[in-house]
């Protein structure tokens, strides 16, 4: 019982220090899911087809996928952008997944 608390506190400890204090985006140590803007092309804001590209992540080891802006577009037939976000949702680091959104014509 005694090394499961150990090692209990141990990844909490690391989980603190991990998600560190000056991201780039706000991190939870246990859990994140957020919404975040990333680029507006400026001008009218009106759109008619949106694209999605998504990369996950396991056990923070294993990354796969493609969740870059140009297959986002390319998946959504786009050819002009005018706006991107980015949704990203972790559990502990273990499993990630972040999505691009690419809103245009």
């Amino acid at each position: 019982m005694k090394t499961k608390l150990t090692f209990l506190a141990l990844v909490l400890t690391a989980g603190l220090f991990a998600s560190g204090c000056a991201t780039a985006t706000p991190v939870g140590t246990f859990y994140t899911e957020l919404s975040l803007p990333v680029n507006v092309a400026g001008g009218d804001a009106s759109y008619s087809k949106v694209g999605k590209a998504t990369s996950n992540s396991y056990f923070a080891l294993i990354a796969t996928g493609d969740s870059s802006i140009e297959t986002a577009a390319k998946n959504g037939g786009i050819s002009k952008i005018k706006f991107i976000d980015w949704k990203v949702k972790n559990i502990l680091g273990f499993m990630g997944e972040y999505t691009t959104y690419v809103y245009g014509d």
